[in-house]
């Protein structure tokens, strides 16, 4: 298990969420991403990018009154 934090691109993650599910996390492992929410939007566009890449999300929830955590696995 992994964890990744990427509050510091704000509402930029996506790519670098992508990048690290494809390409950095092996098959069966599991990944925490942790990010910046503001309006909300980005919980549903990081879960629509999980199901778009074929992994299971496992796990949404808010961290803070500003961040959010998924859980994703490979």
């Amino acid at each position: 298990m992994k964890r990744y934090d990427l509050r510091h691109l704000k509402d930029d993650f996506y790519g670098r969420m992508g990048e690290i599910l494809k390409n950095e996390a092996k098959a069966g492992e599991v990944v925490i991403f942790l990010f910046e929410i503001g309006d909300f939007s980005p919980v549903q566009k990081s879960a629509d990018l999980v199901k778009e890449l074929g992994f299971e999300l496992m796990n949404s929830l808010k961290f803070n009154e500003a961040d959010w955590t998924i859980v994703v696995k490979k």
